[in-house]
């Protein structure tokens, strides 16, 4: 078990436990505030996120911050981790044997962190986080309570620059997130 967060991006910055490895450029250990309350979680690194050591950098990455922005978070007020830390080829999916080498790193982070509200964004994630057999399309914006954790899935990012016409549906599901944030009476603020 990890003490500090320091020991345990070291560590992971070593990993080679899975042939993604073998391909990354860099390991995409998370960014934010690591002391928030609200943990947004995604599936792994793009090409742009790989290059940069960042997740949610490319495109899918500037939605993400403008719709984070349009219900006053941003970076500085929530974390971002990834089920896998390195990028799968070709932007495919993880496989169920590459979230399993890597999932214990984002156990720990959500140990660390020990958020109240996690956000998972996509399909791989939501199955991943919330339940295997979740329906993104049909169960996007539902809270879901998973020990002591208040849980959302919200369509990806990327999936909103495929299908603009949903953009409206995920952005109900921000406005559900703020007033659950502001339910809770968590503070975002980044001091």
């Amino acid at each position: 078990m990890y003490e500090t967060w320091e020991e345990l991006e070291a560590t992971c910055m070593q990993c080679g436990a899975c042939a993604l490895a073998d391909t990354r450029t860099h390991i995409v250990f998370g960014t934010g505030n690591r002391a928030s309350r609200v943990l947004f979680i995604g599936e792994g690194p793009g090409e742009q996120e790989d290059l940069r050591g960042i997740p949610f950098v490319g495109r899918a990455g500037q939605l993400l911050d403008k719709m984070l922005a349009a219900v006053d978070l941003d970076r500085t007020k929530i974390y971002i981790a990834n089920i896998v830390k390195c990028r799968p080829p070709q932007n495919r999916d993880p496989m169920p044997a590459e979230q399993e080498e890597c999932i214990n790193w984002l156990r720990a982070q959500v140990r660390l962190m020990k958020p109240a509200i996690i956000v998972c964004l996509g399909r791989i994630a939501g199955m991943k986080i919330i339940k295997p057999d979740l329906k993104i399309t049909a169960e996007h914006g539902i809270w879901y309570e998973k020990g002591g954790i208040l849980m959302m899935a919200m369509l990806h990012p990327a999936a909103l620059l495929r299908n603009p016409n949903n953009k409206p549906e995920a952005f109900r599901d921000f406005l559900k997130l703020r007033d659950k944030i502001t339910e809770l009476g968590l503070n975002t603020d980044s001091d």
